[in-house]
């Protein structure tokens, strides 16, 4: 606890008085712009990687970055994106998978977590990535179904995000836009999937292509 605590002084001492203006408006309230769906590593520091304040971005983590189906359990993530959309009305959300997932391992290997009940359960809402990853990359190594399954899982969740009730009614209104991205830790670079041409592209590719303002579902 100690790097902690000595963290949270630091930050009443030296960065909370120079930001203390910010601060003293999000007393009352927030009005994030983005709803950003990731995984919990905590190798992927949303904040940090797209360089927002605090206040500018609505955060949903968890184990795989995962979307529960309209009417399956889903524990929080409902609720904290039905929230996102119908009271703070983010008009973006991004579902961010990233390399190296472990929960994505686990899919592929649902044996492995066979004594972790919880993460089991969780996981087996990416089946359906596990599945079309199985029938189209027989021959890869395991590295490359495991990078196959972290971009295939974030267009699985995409569509599962698109039957909650609150986001199927705001994207017909036109009043949302969903994107994929996926992150890779040890260049720090993004990958996006452009709806338009159907495939993953480097941000930079992406942008030069399609604009800075991305291109909704």
């Amino acid at each position: 606890m100690k790097k902690l605590i000595e963290g949270a002084l630091a930050f009443q001492r030296d960065v909370f008085p120079k930001h203390r203006r910010l601060y003293s408006d999000l007393a009352t309230g927030q009005a994030p712009r983005w709803l950003f769906i990731t995984c919990s590593d905590s190798r992927v520091v949303p904040n940090l990687m797209v360089q927002t304040d605090p206040g500018e971005l609505f955060i949903c983590r968890n184990a795989g970055n995962i979307v529960p189906a309209h009417g399956e359990h889903s524990g929080g993530v409902a609720a904290t994106i039905e929230y996102a959309v119908q009271v703070l009305k983010v008009k973006h959300i991004i579902i961010c998978g990233h390399s190296d997932c472990g929960a994505m391992r686990a899919v592929l290997h649902p044996e492995k977590v066979a004594d972790l009940p919880a993460v089991a359960q969780w996981v087996a809402f990416a089946d359906r990535a596990r599945a079309v990853v199985l029938e189209t990359s027989q021959g890869a190594t395991e590295d490359q179904m495991v990078e196959a399954l972290i971009e295939e899982n974030v267009l699985a969740q995409l569509d599962n995000l698109r039957t909650l009730p609150s986001v199927a009614a705001k994207l017909r209104a036109g009043a949302l836009q969903i994107h994929g991205w996926v992150y890779d830790i040890r260049s720090g670079q993004f990958r996006v999937w452009s709806f338009e041409d159907g495939r993953w592209e480097q941000l930079e590719e992406f942008v030069a292509l399609h604009g800075d303002d991305g291109t909704s579902a």
